[in-house]
């Protein structure tokens, strides 16, 4: 059974938790992973870009010139898209990205992008995160005495004022609640701070 130390935010040790095999020391899919954070990247997408095609842009609703006898090329419009100020001919046109990836590859992907993190030595896990105000400053020296310097996740489990407050204002600090944890986020940060109730939560939903 894997293990981890638990701490309080002094850096003292005052326990230790099991960890789930099938969560911490799964197969590493890198397609999976790969998919998983296309998935969620695609998604953030907002897909607003368009141009106009010729019947969007405006002018061009008189025929430029008779059809015969000018001796020019013949031609309906002044907005076609070969002449200048006209539409543009398949540009792109507003669209979703986000496409649809069965629950358990996305399962899997976390798995695979947890268990590579704990082999790299980049989870702690902390008893809670009992702050006794919301400054930055706090937070940033208990952070500090866990030797948590480097760009890090934290993951909680459910509503904290004073943890949201006082995150907010670090760089290179970010903090998600475990129910919405992603792929994305586990590979984008070096380290990953877990309270004890979220690394819980998060074996709960998925163990196998």
């Amino acid at each position: 059974m894997l293990k981890l130390q638990v701490k309080n935010l002094n850096n003292q040790v005052v326990g230790e938790i099991e960890l789930n095999e099938s969560v911490f020391a799964a197969k590493v899919n890198k397609s999976l992973v790969f998919a998983a954070v296309k998935h969620y990247l695609d998604g953030l997408r907002q897909g607003t870009h368009a141009t106009k095609n010729r019947s969007q842009v405006s002018g061009g609703g008189k025929k430029p010139w008779r059809q015969k006898g000018t001796g020019r090329a013949r031609v309906g419009s002044s907005r076609n898209p070969i002449w200048r100020h006209g539409g543009i001919a398949h540009g792109p046109t507003p669209r979703s990205y986000s496409f649809h990836l069965p629950k358990k590859m996305i399962l899997g992907a976390l798995r695979s992008a947890l268990t590579d993190k704990y082999n790299g030595n980049a989870i702690t896990v902390v008893e809670d995160f009992s702050l006794q105000n919301h400054k930055s400053k706090e937070l940033r020296q208990r952070l500090n005495a866990i030797e948590l310097n480097r760009k890090l996740l934290i993951v909680e489990a459910g509503e904290n004022s004073n943890l949201d407050r006082a995150s907010g204002n670090l760089a290179k600090v970010k903090l998600v609640f475990s129910r919405e944890l992603n792929v994305y986020d586990l590979l984008n940060h070096e380290q990953i701070l877990f309270s004890k109730a979220a690394i819980q939560k998060l074996q709960e939903a998925l163990s196998v």
